[in-house]
């Protein structure tokens, strides 16, 4: 018995379409979610995931279909039957790209919107900052000063914010490395810590040149612009250590630029903000009961330059 080819193209859609949905949401690509956020972002890449396996497998199976069934037998030396053209099938794979394509920027825009995107307080409307000073290469403490006058303009812009963060933290990206700062303490690290459950808002800039806050398990992107504040809002949703990378090419050593990302309990991040607290208090004293010498020291070992030799250069 013959079977139709319309009960053929019936069931070869079934297959197709029930392969590209099982796919979709099984496809494994994603790292861990780890923010209230991650969902959405998650959805979105798993509809674009199905609908991209179902055009791979639908166009894969023509041109597989084609080779075969239109290919060159022996002793057949003629041309095939001239064909000009088919207005119902180009009008056809025009209008479904287009209803793929609009369907997909709906949702976009939708995920977007959900994650603070159309925010009038967000990074598109983020007030433009004091040009910073371009510093490869500076001591670590005229970085920390930067960084200083840096969250007291963040500060006074906190207040347009119109619901409040349960923890800020003031992100400040430079060659190769970023710097967290708590307003609420004046605690600057080089490790991010978050407690777990809290809403967390990143006051995101750079005192150098472009860099990227890219955390992939919280499904976070954001670029790090001198002189311009751009902000994030996340909630972490499961504990453990992560990393911050940055995602823009900033520099020859733009693949080293990573800082641990750590979410824990709300009793484990306080207690690790007393203990910053009190290692802030304490690096003070050691750096002035330093001399030349002793804060050197480190360094000129390195360099292959003797205690000798720093004296006839001072």
């Amino acid at each position: 018995m013959k079977i139709p080819s319309t009960i053929w193209t019936l069931l070869i859609g079934i297959v197709l379409t029930l392969t590209s949905l099982w796919y979709g949401q099984n496809h494994g690509l994603l790292p861990t979610a780890a923010s209230d956020e991650a969902p959405l972002v998650d959805g979105l890449f798993n509809a674009m995931m199905t609908v991209s396996t179902g055009i791979f497998l639908i166009v894969e199976g023509v041109l597989i279909y084609a080779v075969v069934r239109y290919r060159r037998r022996v002793g057949d030396n003629e041309d095939g039957p001239a064909i000009e053209g088919n207005v119902p099938l180009e009008i056809l794979w025009t209008a479904i790209p287009a209803i793929i394509v609009i369907g997909i920027s709906v949702y976009s825009f939708d995920v977007y919107s959900n994650m603070g995107g159309f925010d009038p307080h967000s990074a598109h409307a983020a007030p433009m900052m004091e040009e910073s000073m371009y510093m490869p290469g500076t001591a670590m403490a005229a970085t920390l000063k930067e960084a200083s006058v840096q969250v007291a303009q963040l500060d006074n812009n906190s207040d347009a914010v119109t619901k409040p963060a349960e923890l800020v933290v003031n992100v400040t990206g430079l060659q190769y490395a970023w710097l967290f700062t708590y307003p609420a303490t004046e605690v600057t690290t080089g490790e991010l810590h978050l407690p777990i459950g809290k809403t967390v808002e990143i006051n995101l800039t750079a005192n150098d040149v472009i860099h990227a806050f890219w955390i992939p398990e919280f499904r976070l992107k954001q670029d790090a612009i001198p002189g311009r504040q751009t902000n994030l809002r996340f909630t972490p949703s499961k504990t453990g250590e992560y990393n911050l990378i940055c995602a823009e090419l900033c520099g020859p050593y733009h693949g080293v630029m990573k800082s641990p990302v750590v979410v824990e309990t709300q009793e484990a991040f306080d207690q690790w903000m007393q203990e910053q607290l009190i290692a802030s208090k304490d690096i003070p004293n050691q750096t002035m009961a330093m001399n030349a010498d002793q804060f050197l020291s480190p360094y000129i070992q390195d360099m292959g330059i003797n205690s000798e030799i720093l004296h006839q250069i001072k």
